[in-house]
């Protein structure tokens, strides 16, 4: 599913500036945005990130507050005096007065460590909507299903189907990405969080509630690739 703007001919690739001084969540960000269509570049520190501003042009930037040398509220300031591209920070403190120093410098949103990856997802649509940018696929339709990603509603053949904040990211994960076979650690990492230590036997029993809701009967839309793990088709 590619995320550009859907308001632009060559249809150009949302740009994101990701910066975390961890390899994980980095790589995390680098590819889970990427399999969404955004192209992602990276800094693992202050200095490296002012200089990428400088010498690039972005659409938003994911910034960590804990960082070394410079720390995220710093670069905050710097990088908001000199553009006013959407800054979403992300801190593993979840405290009042860090939330309101990042706001009062600048940034547009703030996100705490761990979070989902649909909720980051979530507010990057957010914050580039607000600045104009206008996102293609706001409802994700295969077959008879209709899945609206800003109201968090379903249907399946015009009947509305209640599902939980899981089974609706399941969804959305698998009818954006048609005929990709994920296995259950990938799901686990999208779905689930970068830091999730759970058992892989999460992801079979919240699908089995999802085919169960779905009424997704044989020959299944999701399917289970025995030996590897899960893959939506139409056909």
């Amino acid at each position: 599913m590619a995320e550009a703007r859907s308001d632009e001919k060559n249809n150009s690739p949302i740009r994101i500036l990701a910066v975390d001084d961890e390899p994980n969540i980095v790589e995390f960000l680098r590819v889970g945005l990427g399999y969404e269509g955004y192209h992602v570049e990276t800094a693992m520190d202050g200095r490296l990130a002012l200089e990428r501003v400088r010498q690039e042009s972005f659409d938003l930037i994911i910034l960590d507050v804990m960082l070394p040398g410079m720390d995220g509220f710093e670069i905050c300031k710097r990088v908001r005096a000199q553009s006013n591209v959407p800054i979403l920070m992300l801190t593993a403190r979840d405290e009042v007065p860090d939330r309101v120093a990042g706001l009062d410098l600048g940034a547009d949103d703030y996100l705490t460590k761990p979070f989902s990856f649909a909720e980051l997802l979530a507010r990057l649509r957010a914050l580039l909507r607000r600045r104009g940018v206008v996102l293609a696929q706001s409802v994700l339709r295969s077959a008879d299903i209709a899945l609206d990603r800003e109201a968090h509603t379903v249907e399946r053949a015009g009947e509305p189907i209640t599902l939980t904040a899981k089974e609706f990211e399941l969804l959305e994960f698998f009818i954006g990405h048609p005929r990709q076979v994920f296995r259950r650690e990938v799901i686990l990492d999208r779905v689930w969080g970068y830091d999730f230590a759970g058992d892989t036997n999460l992801v079979d029993v919240h699908i089995g509630h999802l085919r169960d809701k779905l009424g997704d009967r044989p020959p299944r839309l999701l399917r289970t690739v025995h030996g590897v793990g899960y893959v939506w088709r139409e056909d």
